[in-house]
């Protein structure tokens, strides 16, 4: 079991760019980069609570366990 996020399905579903949730959250575009392509070894809780506002949605919505790994 692995966690994983759904950044990239938030950014699809609200047609936003790495550019856009940088300037909208104030979080660096390595950061967003980095957890849109999967990269990401940690996740700062102040990023958890950014993403989630921006997006509108509870945690449980921008991160998963991945049963399957």
């Amino acid at each position: 079991m692995i966690v994983k996020n759904n950044l990239r399905v938030l950014m699809a579903k609200n047609k936003m760019n790495i550019k856009d949730v940088a300037e909208k959250t104030g979080l660096s575009r390595t950061t967003i980069s980095k957890l849109y392509n999967e990269q990401s070894t940690t996740i700062a809780f102040e990023t958890i609570y950014k993403l989630c506002k921006l997006f509108d949605v509870d945690v449980n919505d921008l991160i998963y366990f991945d049963e399957n790994e």
